[in-house]
């Protein structure tokens, strides 16, 4: 039970779902008063789909450009590239439209016109870094003035924290970068868009979102309204994943799957801190090129175990959430996996969605 405890609301004004992005974003142009619009987008859905051309032409002679040169992890290197293309552009509004590269890509690439960031070097004095108490230690700098808008293909609900991870390459070092301001105006979810999510990443990616939700839950710094949405979205992932998957063209189910990733990324929204799922997730990325969506469904399960004596009650409500009331949430969690179409990999513990690897 949470009997004290603090709730910070978002820098964000607004969630449009069930919609189609195109003509939502238009809308959304016109009520910001933007005038060049700079899309950020990934390359396969530009190259395979015309979705990102639906988009340019509902934004007329406000679209700005188009960059698709994100890579997997959102390098330094990248970002660079990506904010010399947006300041070129002279861009007064980012859009990013992709998976969590793609919207980490966008925050950063705001975060650099804003501080004239043009070599990979100069965004050093901005990552947010832990001292030597192990307390995380975020500088003082000025937010972004050229804001952006999310528009997620996958489910794993990064867009709705208002830091991102960039990956130093160089150093195969991932960091995070913070600021109130790097959390998009608005985020737009289109149903249509889901379906191009290759499988192993929609069940990777929504795995990825419960991820979110089980670390919140479980957080000592959490609070009742997070930990309600939370286990909302828990249940909802939980009945629309499979229906999703079984009918990559069910417009309901996908659009169901993306309220279930906002409402498990409820902690994100509200800053609180993540645990060790995240945390070795981020090493295993930055350091050994490990997708994040792998992390989750391999050591969950441990990682519930280990923390069951201190997050009794909450895992608990976790176990309930899943469809399995009365059973340590580890074995939940681990069983979860297994009829969303996962396989056993090393151990009957470890679990990842088929075709991932």
């Amino acid at each position: 039970m949470r009997s004290k405890g603090t709730y910070l609301f978002p820098r964000m004004e607004r969630v449009i779902f069930g919609r189609a992005a195109a003509k939502v974003l238009a809308s959304e142009v016109e009520r910001l008063g933007a005038k060049r619009v700079f899309l950020i987008v990934s390359r396969t859905l530009n190259m395979t789909t015309p979705e990102i051309d639906k988009i340019v032409e509902a934004l007329g002679s406000h679209s700005a450009g188009v960059f698709d040169g994100v890579a997997q992890h959102t390098t330094r290197q990248g970002a660079i590239e990506a904010t010399r293309a947006a300041r070129e552009a002279g861009a007064d509004l980012i859009v990013a439209i992709g998976g969590g590269s793609v919207v980490d890509l966008g925050k950063i690439v705001t975060l650099c016109l804003e501080h004239g960031i043009a070599d990979e070097d100069s965004l050093d004095g901005f990552a947010v870094h832990v001292d030597e108490n192990g307390h995380r230690r975020i500088h003082s700098f000025n937010g972004p003035t050229v804001r952006m808008i999310a528009i997620p293909t996958s489910l794993s609900g990064g867009e709705y924290n208002a830091g991102c991870l960039v990956t130093d390459t160089r150093r195969k070092l991932k960091q995070t970068f913070y600021h109130p301001k790097m959390m998009p105006l608005a985020i737009i979810l289109d149903p249509q868009l889901l379906p191009y999510a290759p499988e192993p990443l929609l069940l990777g990616s929504g795995t990825r979102a419960m991820d979110h939700a089980i670390e919140a839950l479980c957080s000592t710094q959490g609070n009742p309204l997070v930990d309600a949405t939370v286990l909302r979205g828990i249940r909802m992932m939980r009945e629309w994943l499979p229906r999703a998957r079984e009918n990559r063209q069910d417009l309901i189910a996908a659009g169901q799957c993306q309220v279930a990733s906002w409402l498990c990324s409820f902690g994100l929204q509200a800053l609180v801190p993540m645990g060790a799922s995240h945390a070795i997730g981020h090493v295993l990325g930055g350091t050994c090129d490990v997708p994040h969506y792998l992390c989750t469904p391999v050591m969950m399960s441990g990682i519930l175990a280990f923390n069951a004596p201190n997050t009794a009650e909450a895992q608990a409500e976790l176990a309930e959430a899943l469809g399995q009331p009365g059973q340590p949430a580890s074995a939940a969690s681990r069983r979860s996996a297994n009829p969303w179409g996962c396989r056993p990999v090393c151990t009957k513990s470890m679990w990842v969605p088929t075709g991932s690897i």
